[in-house]
């Protein structure tokens, strides 16, 4: 059983062998105290540190970074110490963040050795504060107990460790930031949670008018600026800092006025990259095989992540080369043939038909030399496919990778979310996963319109409306899969009742916040509940004041899957939908709608700006998505558990279990 602990809150700890872990929004250190049962620390050999990870019964990380785990065992903690204090500073030297105020709550929780959660605490409340005692674990009776303690100090490890009546404070202060910058270890961030504010060579924008440009494997920025000039496919990958992202971004992870969090790693030039796996070596003539995790990035995840993105661009370029190759093919052979025909004379006999001929066969020579390098590159991204689709973390992975069933609850959010694949007609073997960032910035909208298959059948109403709504339980299914127990909530509108065997497996599994809404006043009771947590956290934002919420209010993030809209909707409800798709995703309220836009027709204008809010997918495989180099209409295919396949109902049960498990 977990518990949430508040400030000065305590509970027993059941057992002595523990590990605590620290999850924060950027690069922090990590270090804990021995002191007795006044607080008092009597010398440095009682502090555990980068510089000095090791001391009886306590190990702690080497470096600065943004996830650690700290070992303890109290059994082997010396008789005279009857205070173990968990501590977390921001490194000195300007590479990151000033203060605990500008980036996301750091977040602690004491597990035992099996991972399973024994408490968790969130340090909310600091601003200027640049060093923090987090928790501390105190023997009382014979017993040992846990204590959030989230005291800050803006004057930093100096203020802290003298506040613990160490005499050496400044000194061994300046050692563990020295220990730090000397590049003991290096600074890991956290996951993105967020897209930069200003990304524009990346997305992907949907054919024919269907709204606002959309994200392949990242958000799009809808006032993005031109993209980048082509690159010869296959050519190395520069490391951008994920995708679009700046190398050289020195930002802070600090929020902005009216923006999202900027993520981005602070001042990484100053710091070299961890390298990429080593490729096997090739065979002479041959191109080096392929490895997973093959790119830049400060952590497994984000490498795969890259590499994803990587492979997006490569096969867009190459393709982009082989149609403008076809294409300056044919335009040449038109000429040769406009010129050789041009003289009546050639126009009948012999010459005639050896100009065309030669002509011809220029242009087929032409079109064969690209198709052959279309191939080899195409090969190659096949071959890295291979090896980079098992790896891929469960967030990452289709519902048939083996890693499913491997799952367990997370404790960190993942840095994005597969929602599908991507793939051109010229290039039919490979499929590029489709990421989108975490959390979402922008709603989702399964088209449950009429629409033409591939093969060029059509799906009734009916079917689309069913398969619709499975793709939005899948989706659904894997937002709560990747989110830590609690941290996660679906809410669903089903107002006809229509939806009920499609909503199943979240229904039967418990994990959502309640049944199905059904009928009008069903409606009206979701979404006035749900734009008043808009209201109440958008005032709280605004005043300054993030914790200082009403008793009883959600703050886990929010998603709301409307089936079958417009039935069960009047004006106020449609307003209201407009009012969370809007303004709801940057206060962790998210809207997916199962939708025909044609049966939405009779709202008029009124919904236009609904629309182009939403990412539009499909239930079944569409060409409707453009890539903003070329505009390549690539063929999107939804992310859906194979059929016969209990993958989907193995992990709801999870998910609903330790949700089950976090609220006791």
């Amino acid at each position: 059983m977990t518990v949430e602990l508040t400030r000065g809150q305590n509970h027993p700890l059941p057992r002595a062998r523990l590990e605590i872990r620290v999850s924060a929004g950027t690069p922090v250190v990590a270090g804990a105290t021995l002191g007795d049962e006044n607080g008092t620390i009597h010398g440095v050999d009682r502090v555990a540190h980068p510089g000095a990870p090791t001391l009886p019964g306590l190990e702690v990380s080497r470096q600065a970074a943004a996830d650690h785990r700290l070992a303890v065992d109290l059994d082997a903690v010396p008789d005279a110490v009857h205070r173990v204090s968990v501590l977390l500073a921001l490194p000195a030297g300007g590479r990151g963040p000033a203060r605990f105020g500008a980036v996301a709550a750091p977040f602690v929780a004491v597990t035992g050795l099996d991972g399973d959660e024994v408490a968790r605490y969130t340090i909310t409340g600091l601003e200027a504060e640049t060093a923090v005692v987090a928790l501390e674990l105190y023997r009382r009776q014979g017993a040992w107990k846990v204590r959030a303690v989230g005291q800050g100090y803006a004057g930093g490890l100096v203020e802290l460790l003298a506040d613990q009546k160490l005499s050496q404070a400044h000194q061994l202060a300046a050692s563990i930031q020295e220990a730090v910058a000397s590049g003991l270890a290096r600074s890991v961030p956290a996951p993105p949670a967020a897209a930069p504010a200003h990304r524009p060579d990346q997305g992907i924008a949907p054919q024919g008018g269907t709204g606002t440009p959309v994200p392949p494997v990242s958000q799009y920025d809808p006032q993005g600026a031109s993209a980048p000039g082509p690159q010869t496919p296959g050519a190395p990958r520069p490391y951008q800092g994920g995708p679009g992202e700046p190398a050289d971004s020195g930002r802070p992870s600090a929020p902005t006025a009216g923006g999202p969090i900027d993520y981005s790693h602070p001042r990484r030039q100053n710091a070299a990259l961890p390298p990429p796996p080593a490729a096997p070596p090739a065979e002479p003539g041959r191109p080096a095989r392929p490895v997973a995790g093959d790119a830049t990035g400060w952590s497994m995840e984000e490498r795969l992540y890259n590499q994803v993105w990587g492979m997006f661009e490569d096969l867009a370029r190459t393709t982009a080369a082989y149609r403008s190759a076809v294409d300056f093919a044919e335009s040449r052979r038109e000429k040769e043939l406009d010129q050789a025909l041009s003289d009546p004379r050639s126009r009948i006999g012999g010459q005639g038909d050896a100009a065309r001929e030669a002509a011809r066969s220029r242009h087929g020579l032409l079109v064969s030399q690209a198709r052959e390098v279309l191939d080899r590159d195409v090969a190659q991204l096949v071959a890295e496919a291979e090896v980079v689709e098992p790896a891929l973390p469960t967030a990452f992975a289709r519902w048939d990778n083996p890693v499913w069933h491997a799952y367990r609850v997370p404790m960190e959010i993942p840095m994005a979310l597969r929602l599908g694949d991507l793939h051109l007609p010229e290039a039919d073997r490979i499929r590029i996963p489709m990421l989108i960032r975490l959390p979402l910035e922008r709603g989702l909208w399964i088209d449950s319109g009429r629409s033409a298959s591939l093969d060029g059948s059509f799906a009734d109403s009916h079917e689309m409306r069913r398969l619709g709504l499975e793709t939005a339980v899948a989706h659904a299914a894997r937002l709560l899969a990747v989110y830590p127990a609690g941290e996660f909530t679906v809410h669903v509108v089903d107002p006809a009742g229509s939806g009920a065997q499609a909503l199943a497996p979240l229904v039967q599994s418990g994990v959502l916040a309640a049944p199905p809404a059904q009928g009008a006043a069903g409606v009206a009771e979701v979404l006035a509940r749900l734009t008043q947590r808009v209201d109440l956290v958008q005032m709280a934002l605004r005043a300054g004041a993030p914790d200082a919420l009403p008793p009883g209010v959600d703050t886990s993030q929010q998603l709301l899957v409307v089936n079958d809209f417009p039935h069960g909707f009047d004006d106020r409800a449609v307003n209201q939908l407009r009012y969370l798709a809007d303004e709801g995703p940057a206060v962790g309220v998210h809207l997916m709608m199962v939708a025909d836009r044609e049966e939405s027709a009779g709202f008029g204008p009124l919904l236009d700006p609904l629309w182009r809010s939403l990412l539009r997918l499909t239930p079944v495989a569409d060409d409707h998505l453009a890539d903003p180099w070329v505009g390549h209409a690539w063929t999107y295919e939804p992310a859906l558990v194979p059929p016969g396949s209990q993958v989907l109902q193995q992990v709801l049960a999870q998910v609903a279990a330790a949700r089950r498990s976090w609220g006791r």
